[in-house]
């Protein structure tokens, strides 16, 4: 898992491409592509996770149309048991123009070690509107971070 935040940042910009330029169709299959990668993990079934979000919010100042592209893996402690969480996020921000604002909410996870299928996952998200939508607007930023939950 050491390697995760690399590994991600390797598979949004294969050829040095800044991330500045992406836009969300070229990062959605990316970020699926790395999250078909398994890494060493707890053995349970919500160990490695990933979850696809977006919303407005006003977390940290004005507010923002925000599609969050995140992968969560469970760290246990020494003896086994739940320590925390650590999640890597892909944030594509957008200027929350009415189209996007009208999307409100929404979340989907999925986890490895289920009876769902990551490729059946992705698709299904594939075919939602906000695809649509968000195309005609570039996104004003993309950061990558990790963080502990």
């Amino acid at each position: 898992m050491e390697q995760a935040q690399e590994c991600l940042r390797h598979a949004l910009s294969p050829g040095q491409q800044p991330l500045a330029e992406l836009d969300s169709d070229e990062v959605w299959p990316r970020f699926v592509r790395f999250g078909s990668q398994r890494f060493a993990t707890a053995g349970t079934a919500d160990a490695d996770g990933l979850l696809f979000q977006y919303g407005t919010d006003s977390f940290e100042g004005p507010p923002v149309f925000t599609l969050d592209l995140a992968r969560q893996f469970e760290v246990n402690d020494a003896s086994g048991e739940h320590d925390h969480y650590i999640q890597l996020h892909v944030e594509l921000r957008y200027e929350p123009v009415f189209q996007l604002r009208a999307l409100g909410h929404f979340e989907s996870w999925f986890f490895h070690d289920t009876d769902d299928e990551l490729d059946r996952w992705a698709n299904g998200l594939g075919h939602q509107e906000i695809w649509t939508i968000i195309r005609n607007f570039p996104p004003t930023e993309i950061r990558v971070y990790q963080e502990q939950v």
